[in-house]
């Protein structure tokens, strides 16, 4: 199955993207030139790792009745102060005192099972090139 999504340029250094109904904003901080309008695209994927993981969270604690009224996951990036890159992630999910300890290693596994991370872990191949537009 292939899906697709389209790319277009609203101005400066905005890009949005159109994918399944929805147009997601992106730009760039003012001192990379944007007008800090929106997130940049690295920051939503880095935001993407937490919110899938999240839904691992909300999904694992629903199904069990157990309530999130005091729960988050805290999603911390470590980098490299010469490269920048991001070295290290690790999602904390802070509960409750009154959350069953029976199921704390178990919503570990759920979350270890996020989409975005396994994709990570597992990276797509990965093709670039340039065609006439219609």
């Amino acid at each position: 199955m292939n899906t697709e999504l389209t790319v277009t340029f609203p101005g400066n250094k905005k890009v949005d993207v159109e994918f399944k109904g929805f147009t997601i904003k992106t730009d760039q901080p003012p001192a990379n030139g944007g007008d800090g309008t929106a997130p940049s695209p690295f920051d939503l994927f880095l935001a993407s790792i937490g919110a899938c993981s999240g839904i691992y969270v909300l999904d694992f604690c629903r199904n069990r009745g157990i309530s999130l009224e005091k729960a988050r996951v805290v999603q911390r990036m470590e980098r490299n102060p010469e490269t920048h890159m991001v070295t290290g992630v690790t999602i904390s999910i802070e509960l409750p005192k009154d959350f069953p300890a029976k199921y704390r290693d178990s919503l570990v596994r759920a979350v270890d099972l996020c989409t975005v991370k396994k994709h990570i872990m597992n990276p797509p191949r990965f093709a670039i090139e340039t065609v006439e537009a219609p």
